[in-house]
């Protein structure tokens, strides 16, 4: 069996698992197939495999393979979808039985080199554990900006094997990583890659943090690496990588070899000497978090050659999308803002700091991530707090350690807090959360949803909770602001 990047013909008439019938796992079959693969798609949902078979795959439930050794030993390859843990039943039985697994960003990789679809593409990869979309977003603008085939793919959305599929073909890849994808590719090699920050995060997935920086650094395995020199762990990578060269980005005036800021200008004293980007203030989003990803985004687009002007007009033109620090109203001199996509407490951190004077809504699943730190340093910034969700518990508990004066109110109090039972339940607490801050608020105060936490426990997803958040603050009328400050 020949498993290298450039032929892939020994998978023609090999039976491949796939493992996940949601978006990640229904991408790969199509190139799959194209290889000549005989597929079958598991999952633990029936329903989900219906869309399986409508794409010319075979399905089986998750539980009757486990049953049934040696169906699974037939399998040449198992394609995982990036959720799965090494130790979940089906991979463990299939390291078990020594069968090749790889994730759906691995076999993209495989496909790409291959060229099964057109001309090897240059990936740019981008990861870290907040930042990800928006610094995505940017450089997939400052692509089009310089006129150069591309597409956003990956974490952000799209598949990346449904980005090598199209047409016209693509030369460019501007690829969002999670930690999950990266430690399911390790052969993935970009052009450039870039590592923005790391915080705790995910670490109940990757027992514990070492394996979260470890999968988080094979974006650097490539070229061109680059590294947020403001973050700790992130620029602590910068040692071991393989790169041929390494390139900070910073906040602060930056040295050789590094993007940063010179009297309010975005600066690149890396691939030019001392090159004019853009004016900060012209940055979308405004704020220190959104000048970091701005400086990301054009280290990798720079790193392949895009011009100044062309970087400049990309960023320019961006916008934020939904659910990232999103001005949802302003009512009664106070703004309401949507950041549901900060998932963690590194992410609600650079939210809150933004603002004043801050109603905080958060809760949801930590995910083993710690909340004290990020308490401590907000505290004089939090006017109340209305926690939610499963471990709304634990923040409201290090509220009360660490910022004793801050109002807490927890939703749905007592036996019930954190269990719902469908969108309907989840929508109503959040109706209750939204009405409980606006009533704490006052005029110049920001009610803020960034909940540090990811939202599964009560919701479909972000966005869901972003929606619900939105809908709520609707509903509100002038009366409703700061109608329970004593």
């Amino acid at each position: 069996m020949n498993e290298s990047s450039t032929d892939l013909t020994w998978l023609r008439g090999k039976s491949v698992l796939v493992t996940g019938a949601r978006v990640s796992g229904l991408a790969v079959v199509r190139p799959l197939v194209d290889l000549g693969a005989v597929v079958t798609v598991t999952d633990s949902d029936r329903g989900a495999l219906d869309g399986a078979s409508s794409i010319g795959a075979a399905v089986a439930l998750q539980d009757d393979l486990l049953g049934n050794p040696a169906a699974l030993a037939a399998f040449s390859l198992v394609v995982t979808s990036p959720g799965f843990r090494p130790d979940s039943p089906v991979l463990a039985a299939a390291a078990e039985q020594r069968i090749p697994v790889w994730g759906d960003v691995e076999l993209s990789w495989h496909v790409d080199r291959a060229e099964l679809y057109g001309p090897r593409t240059r990936w740019l990869v981008v990861t870290g554990t907040n930042g990800k979309t928006t610094t995505t977003s940017m450089l997939a603008s400052i692509l089009e900006a310089a006129a150069i085939e591309s597409v956003a793919c990956g974490n952000i959305g799209l598949p990346i094997a449904d980005a090598l599929r199209r047409t016209p073909h693509p030369s460019v890849l501007a690829v969002e990583l999670s930690s999950f994808q990266l430690f399911w590719a390790p052969s993935v090699h970009p052009a450039a890659g870039v590592v923005l920050n790391i915080a705790e995060d995910h670490l109940d997935w990757h027992a514990g943090m070492d394996g979260y920086v470890h999968a988080k650094a094979r974006a650097l395995s490539g070229d061109v690496a680059v590294v947020g020199l403001d973050d700790e762990r992130a620029a602590s990578l910068a040692a071991g990588s393989p790169a041929v060269d390494v390139v900070g980005f910073r906040l602060g005036e930056p040295a050789s070899g590094e993007l940063g800021v010179r009297s309010g200008v975005l600066v690149d004293n890396a691939f030019g000497e001392n090159v004019e980007l853009l004016a900060a203030e012209d940055v979308e989003p405004s704020g220190p978090s959104g000048i970091l990803d701005a400086l990301a985004a054009a280290a990798l687009a720079r790193s392949i050659g895009v011009q100044a002007d062309a970087v400049r007009t990309g960023l320019q033109s961006y916008r934020v999308g939904p659910h990232r620090a999103a001005v949802v109203r302003e009512l009664g001199g106070v703004t309401f803002i949507d950041d549901s996509k900060a998932t963690n407490p590194h992410a609600a951190r650079s939210s809150i700091l933004a603002h004043e004077r801050v109603v905080w809504i958060a809760g949801g699943l930590l995910k083993g991530a710690v909340i004290d730190d990020l308490v401590v340093e907000i505290a004089d910034r939090l006017v109340a707090a209305v926690v939610l969700g499963r471990d709304g518990m634990q923040i409201a508990q290090a509220l009360a350690r660490h910022a004793p004066d801050v109002p807490v109110v927890r939703l749905p109090s007592g036996d019930d807090a954190g269990v719902t039972h469908g969108a309907e339940d989840a929508d109503a607490v959040m109706r209750a959360v939204v009405a409980h801050a606006a009533g704490r608020a006052a005029p110049g105060d920001t009610v803020l949803l960034a909940p540090a936490a990811a939202s599964l426990d009560m919701f479909v997803d972000y966005g869901h909770r972003g929606r619900s958040f939105a809908e709520s603050v609707q509903r509100l009328d002038a009366t409703d602001i700061g109608s329970l400050r004593s």
